[in-house]
């Protein structure tokens, strides 16, 4: 990113950001698409990493899992609190490294990326970044630690292989339909900061 910021526009940025990722973490908890609920508190986390460096998309990110957790510990996500009953220290490592790293991932990933390219495609390549890691580390962390546990899901699901039931039946079409509304609404988002920024 070419555009600097003072430290007050900063602060004042990720104060904003970090209210809206509390909103759609919240509130959009509660909107589905068929039978899943894209992450759509991804989208102010990757614009924080975009605007403002990989840190500040690591606080958001960390944000985001706090709130995650906060409901993964009162049972309002019924899979994570199973989780959270079975393997308490696990499900919290899971839920707060997957959060806090897409954001920094994505902060590093626009930097490098636009430094040697341009930032539009910085942008792209952060906007796919996020979900891609929040996804990748969820997967990673149930199949070490919750096997037994996936696998039970998907025998009743009718899946005979854990590995399939997990990028399949458990994140597949929620990972496709967060990318999408990643790509599409981060861009778009960015750009309108940077015509806002431009014109002062």
């Amino acid at each position: 990113m070419n555009m600097k910021f003072s430290k007050t526009q900063k602060l004042v940025g990720t104060a904003v950001l970090v209210a809206l990722v509390i909103v759609l973490q919240t509130v959009g908890s509660g909107i589905r698409i068929g039978p899943f609920t894209p992450t759509l508190s991804l989208v102010p986390i990757i614009i924080g990493a975009i605007m403002f460096g990989p840190l500040t998309g690591a606080v958001l990110g960390l944000v985001f899992s706090i709130i995650v957790m906060v409901s993964v510990i009162s049972g309002a996500d019924a899979g994570g609190g199973m989780m959270f009953v079975q393997n308490p220290v696990a499900t919290t490592l899971i839920v707060l490294l997957k959060g806090t790293l897409a954001g920094f991932v994505s902060g590093i990933v626009v930097k490098k990326i636009t430094e040697k390219t341009n930032m539009t495609i910085g942008v792209a390549a952060a906007a796919v970044a996020a979900p891609v890691c929040n996804t990748a580390i969820f997967c990673i962390g149930v199949l070490l630690f919750f096997k037994p546990l996936i696998t039970s899901w998907g025998e009743a699901a009718g899946y005979t292989n854990v590995f399939s039931y997990t990028i399949a039946g458990l994140v597949g079409v929620n990972f496709i339909v967060e990318l999408v509304i990643d790509l599409v609404l981060v861009p778009v988002i960015v750009r309108v900061i940077t015509a806002i920024k431009r014109s002062n």
